[in-house]
């Protein structure tokens, strides 16, 4: 069987960003990848537009399948010991709360063009 790798793609411009996936790669159990995507995209049919990649973090899983946003940073988390802290967020009565709140952060941050968004 092989190994079940999951991979966080990042804007590895962003500090905040940085910041959390430094604290990531100390604390996961390693079957985290870390892409940033400044470095790691290209124009491939597999991944999603550079654009789309700052706009909402982005996670390949290890079946293939894009897990986008909120449940992104979810799963992330589900690679440490915290993971249980993280699981409520997704949970009927509290998830699209906590998406609205995600979603308009992150577009403020990609709007904005933070020290963190594409063209600074």
């Amino acid at each position: 069987m092989s190994p079940r790798y999951d991979t966080l793609f990042y804007d590895g411009s962003c500090p905040l960003c940085a910041k959390e996936v430094e604290t990531l790669r100390t604390l996961q159990r390693g079957n985290l990848i870390f892409a940033d995507i400044h470095q790691q995209w290209s124009a491939n049919a597999d991944i999603p537009s550079h654009e789309a990649l700052l706009r909402r973090l982005h996670m390949k899983t290890w079946t293939g399948e894009w897990v986008v946003g909120l449940p992104a940073n979810v799963r992330a988390w589900s690679h440490t010991r915290f993971g249980f802290l993280f699981r409520p967020l997704l949970w009927p009565g509290i998830y699209p709360v906590a998406r609205f709140i995600y979603e308009r952060w992150a577009d403020r941050r990609y709007e904005k063009k933070y020290a963190c968004a594409i063209g600074t």
